[in-house]
């Protein structure tokens, strides 16, 4: 039995995929009204919206993805698989508490922010202290990449505080969120000692 199965190779590689495919189907339904640069992936997804369907659809694949790939991803500590599921769990959420059609929204504000945070921090608390872990479980590159996402985080906010390029500060965390799972994934299916750590 290996200690990542084969199919979490398959939820962490739909994860980017249907984000990406989800916003730029509802981008192009929505047509020119809608800008990419400065408007946020939930405006694509909130309630009249063209696309509303499509972006719901991939909050939803998302977040089925994430919980799979942290119920197969075995040999991260369990912290951060819980952190990955939660942050699964808080993207079906998203999907059924979207945005207004106009305005802001305290609570799917708020719910964006724990997602956000819990798919930032995850990787750090999944890192593997002991032995010799796969490439993406060791405490270094998982420190970076949280670093990386909290940084990008920022830059999003300072970004909608100040009606800037906050679409593209978004995609960057969100697409770097929803690859790193299948980095770990593909680097514990690849290390050598997976076999026997689940024996």
């Amino acid at each position: 039995m290996r200690s990542v199965p084969g199919w979490a190779l398959l939820s962490s590689g739909c994860a980017p995929v249907v984000l990406v495919g989800g916003w730029t189907i509802a981008a192009l339904l929505e047509g020119p009204a809608y800008d990419p640069v400065t408007q946020t992936i939930s405006v694509l997804g909130a309630y009249g919206a063209a696309g509303f369907w499509v972006m719901t659809g991939a909050f939803l694949g998302l977040g089925v993805c994430h919980l799979l790939t942290a119920w197969g991803l075995r040999p991260a500590v369990l912290a951060g698989r819980v952190a990955l599921g939660g942050g699964g769990a808080v993207a079906v959420v998203v999907a059924l508490l979207p945005a207004p059609s106009s305005g802001g929204s305290l609570v799917h504000g708020s719910v964006v922010a724990v997602g956000f945070t819990l798919l930032a921090v995850w990787p750090v608390l999944a890192a593997d202290r002991g032995r010799p872990a796969p490439w993406g479980l060791r405490p270094v590159p998982s420190v970076m990449v949280t670093l990386l996402m909290c940084a990008g985080a920022g830059w999003f906010m300072v970004e909608l505080h100040h009606r800037g390029a906050a679409g593209i500060a978004e995609r960057l965390v969100t697409c770097m969120q929803s690859l790193w799972p299948l980095v770990v994934v593909a680097s514990c299916l690849c290390h050598p000692d997976t076999e026997e750590r689940a024996k």
